[in-house]
């Protein structure tokens, strides 16, 4: 049985929605327990966070049981134009 809700103009909507792994681009399910996902704030040229900007970085559990999470994270960054 799939379970919908409804949002504020009343269309149906799924309450799941899926995560892909950044590094991979696998799809993180609901019971990959060991994935990650974190925020990196953007900030300016003095180094101050911007209010209400940033990168969200999802790394699935398989990359962090491989030890490459901390490269993945790097290598992702830097293809943004950021530096770790």
């Amino acid at each position: 049985m799939l379970t919908f809700a409804e949002n504020d103009k009343g269309v149906l909507v799924d309450l799941y929605i899926p995560r892909h792994c950044s590094a991979t681009n696998r799809l993180i399910t609901a019971k990959d327990h060991a994935s990650i996902q974190i925020q990196i704030a953007d900030v300016d040229a003095d180094g101050k966070a911007i209010k209400g900007q940033s990168t969200t970085i999802a790394i699935c559990g398989r990359i962090r049981a491989q030890g490459d999470s901390d490269d993945s994270i790097n290598r992702i960054a830097t293809k943004e134009g950021r530096e770790c």
